[in-house]
């Protein structure tokens, strides 16, 4: 059997390795997966099953279902200060996830670059490559707080670069990009011709009472802009995969012919579940509340580990930890603290290569308890190696 050249090409998951290796061991505490432990409101889980017992189990539009599509064009046009299109502007698909790759499928033809930002969700590479594109990478410092600069942006705009992708807030780094950054990035994507695809899917999980912007806001942006967002995160709805993009009338044309060929519509019954989310204001707000506790936690349990250092955690419920003061870079980090303590995260590596090599990503997606048992493995882990390294 001879697999497609572009299946051959995809490169393994680091953190899948850390996962497939986590399985060796018992009483493992995961702080791998960005899957909440948190469950949905209850009025959404009701709507599920209302619709399920009503039998609304069949298929949707392709594009997902109008009420559905109206809610998601309500709200963005009142968050983004622009007036959508229902009909022709707004896609419902399966999780932000099939959002992304439906974007990229639309606009990428081979040999044309896409602009990532790093470090960046594994996935954006993946979709690029299968697509025989070229992903070319943007850098970010730790100095920077994680801030993507727009001059850095504009040095790889070559006469192939078709798109630019964002992620704000960002997994791994749970980094916030200001206004006045988007508005220089709005100005460098209008002058080049390039399109932006703005993964937005934890623009809800933002703390200290901040507010995540949207370069689609900025003038000019409607025309050349992909929002893509979703329900698994806000609402800690991510088994329901229902996710949505907003875009010009062309693409999500193109967006919707392709989902008609790979899935059909996303599940109905979730779809009803999502119209309920989006119909009661600030059910949510637990989810957002829980996660900033955490978040908290997380922050100090940091605080009083020397080895450890963090630049913050504006937003999402991920945290990016240098441990380079440990000794160990990210990778030989992340497989002895799992040896030797159970305690299973990510090497920063693979979310950007060996510029990141030094960082650790956790997700705290489980209640301050468990995480603060873990920080205490973390601390054991790094006195015990302490005193071996002081004992040689």
């Amino acid at each position: 059997m001879k697999l497609a050249e572009r299946a051959k090409n995809l490169t393994p998951s680091e953190p899948r390795k850390i996962y497939e290796e986590a399985r060796k061991y018992s009483d493992v505490i995961d702080l791998t997966l960005g899957d909440p432990d948190l469950i949905p409101p209850e009025n959404i889980r009701l709507a599920a099953c209302d619709a399920v017992m009503a039998g609304r189990t069949r298929y949707s539009a392709n594009a997902g279902l109008i009420q559905l599509r109206e809610k998601i064009a309500s709200e963005a046009s009142r968050e983004y200060g622009i007036e959508l299109d229902p009909v022709s502007e707004v896609i419902v698909t399966v999780g932000a996830m099939e959002a992304a790759y439906l974007s990229l499928w639309s606009l990428l033809d081979p040999g044309d670059e896409a602009i990532i930002v790093a470090p960046f969700w594994i996935n954006y590479k993946e979709v690029v490559k299968s697509l025989n594109a070229v992903p070319v990478f943007v850098e970010t410092k730790e100095a920077d707080h994680f801030i993507v600069s727009p001059e850095e942006i504009e040095k790889k705009i070559t006469e192939k670069t078709k798109l630019l992708i964002l992620n704000s807030p960002s997994n791994p780094t749970g980094a916030v990009i200001p206004r006045t950054t988007l508005e220089k990035i709005a100005a460098i994507a209008i002058k080049h011709d390039i399109i932006v695809i703005s993964d937005e899917i934890y623009s809800h999980l933002v703390y200290d009472n901040r507010k995540c912007e949207s370069i689609l806001s900025c003038p000019g942006m409607k025309e050349r802009t992909v929002v893509i967002n979703g329900f698994s995160k806000r609402f800690a709805m991510t088994g329901y995969r229902i996710g949505w993009a907003l875009a010009p009338q062309e693409i999500i044309s193109a967006m919707t012919q392709m989902t008609e060929n790979i899935v059909a519509c996303a599940p109905l019954p979730a779809q009803y579940a999502a119209i309920e989310a989006l119909s009661t204001e600030g059910t949510e707000n637990y989810i957002r509340e829980e996660f900033e506790k955490r978040r908290n936690c997380v922050l100090e349990e940091i605080s009083s580990i020397n080895e450890i250092t963090c630049m913050g955690i504006p937003g999402t419920f991920y945290a990016f930890l240098n441990v380079s003061g440990s000794g160990m870079n990210g990778k030989e980090f992340a497989f002895a603290l799992l040896k030797q303590k159970q305690v299973a995260l990510i090497p920063g590596s693979a979310y950007g290569g060996e510029t990141y090599r030094d960082h650790v990503r956790i997700a705290f997606t489980m209640e301050s308890s468990k995480l603060r048992e873990a920080f205490r493995r973390i601390r054991e882990f790094l006195n015990e190696n302490k005193r071996a390294k002081g004992s040689i």
